[in-house]
């Protein structure tokens, strides 16, 4: 191929997409690695959404509409068991003057949002196979074959967990509310779909591994029944009406984010586990980084230059970090089957519940507004 790129992105998924939107619209010429395809797939994910994401997404014009977006108003957190002791935590876009404290967006749709954006931009050409190019980046996700060319090493922490992923329907409309459960070591979580007034669900279910094996071959009916245990009844009778997908569960980073000529984002630099949603989120951050980075380069260095390139992995793996110990804390926290440390932690949620500002500065970073942290309140949360 005889055409000049100025940088090559390796992977098709959202972030890669997104990225390439956000170079073309500087101008520059961007070769996007995306494959076609497979036809007959069904895709069960869901993304939660914050703000800045969909400030992001809308800017580029492949923000999806209603039905395929839905608003989380409400999210409510058990800590333990089914709701037969009330919700340990309730968070509400109303408290925060916000119209919703995220939006679930139903993963085919906003592909192929991304996709025709794609299409209509001139400045990005969608090739088979990476091109050469003054900038390398690689979107490929957590299995990338790119890494290993560069140079990066890749650090896993495994989990023991697997995500379980389905859509249910229920006898009740979802209103909006996002549920969580925490309970043994699992975490369950039902994400409100199918617009404000709808009925589907997205289920994302994080439990052992062996678990998984065993939801995954139930039948349809036998599997609504193990879900619908663990649950309760506050969302409804559920019914699956989908696939099941499930994928491992870890913490991994790569040690190096950049490099002469090459750069990683997305899952490609690192992963968390998804109990807070924000998988996603922190690789739209990173494409918009790495984008602004480049904008605003000085007009004498590469797009390759890897102190330039340094730029962007210094502002986003502080993010990332933090972002990856806020999970594993909490994964660790919810993990312990002891009574008594199960006890003492549904006494801390209580206590964060009451804790006003705090929880009120929680959720604004949950949502993608970056704010001062509160000050301490008498009770020292």
């Amino acid at each position: 191929m005889s055409q000049q790129f100025d940088v090559c992105i390796r992977g098709g998924g959202v972030v890669g997409r997104t990225l390439a939107l956000l170079l073309a619209r500087e101008r520059l010429k961007v070769a996007l690695v995306a494959p076609p395809v497979e036809p007959g797939h069904e895709d069960v994910r869901a993304y939660a959404i914050n703000s800045t994401s969909r400030s992001l997404l809308e800017s580029l014009r492949a923000w999806p509409e209603e039905p395929f977006t839905t608003p989380v108003r409400d999210i409510q957190v058990w800590g333990g068991g089914n709701n037969a002791v009330g919700a340990q935590l309730d968070f509400s876009a109303q408290s925060t003057a916000q119209p919703a404290l995220a939006w679930i967006v139903d993963v085919p749709a906003l592909e192929q949002r991304l996709v025709e954006a794609v299409r209509f931009q001139s400045h990005i050409d969608v090739v088979q196979a990476p091109v050469k190019a003054a900038l390398q980046v690689v979107c490929e996700g957590q299995k990338s074959t790119s890494r290993n060319e560069f140079g990066a090493s890749w650090t896993v922490k495994p989990y023991g967990q697997s995500a379980v992923a389905a859509r249910l329907t229920s006898s009740q409309g979802h209103h909006g509310v996002a549920r969580q459960w925490f309970q043994n070591g699992d975490i369950l979580a039902l994400l409100p779909m199918s617009g404000a007034d709808g009925h589907t669900l997205a289920l994302v279910w994080s439990v052992a591994t062996e678990r998984a094996d065993v939801l995954k071959k139930m039948s349809a009916e036998d599997f609504s029944a193990a879900l619908q245990a663990d649950c309760g009844d506050t969302p409804g009778q559920l019914s699956l009406c989908s696939e099941r997908a499930s994928w491992p569960l870890s913490l991994s980073n790569a040690d190096r984010w950049v490099g002469p000529g090459w750069a990683l984002a997305g899952d490609a630099a690192h992963t968390v586990h998804p109990l807070a949603g924000q998988g996603l989120n922190l690789g739209l951050a990173d494409a918009a980084a790495l984008a602004n980075v480049l904008a605003q380069r000085e007009y004498w260095r590469g797009l390759g230059d890897e102190r330039l390139l340094r730029r962007y992995e210094r502002q986003r793996k502080a993010d990332v970090a933090a972002m990856g110990v806020v999970t594993d804390s909490l994964h660790g926290l919810f993990a312990h089957t002891d009574a008594r440390l199960q006890a003492l932690r549904n006494w801390g949620l209580a206590g964060f519940a009451r804790s006003g500002p705090l929880k009120t500065w929680v959720m604004r970073q949950a949502m993608g507004h970056q704010t001062d942290p509160p000050a301490k309140t008498k009770s020292g949360l």
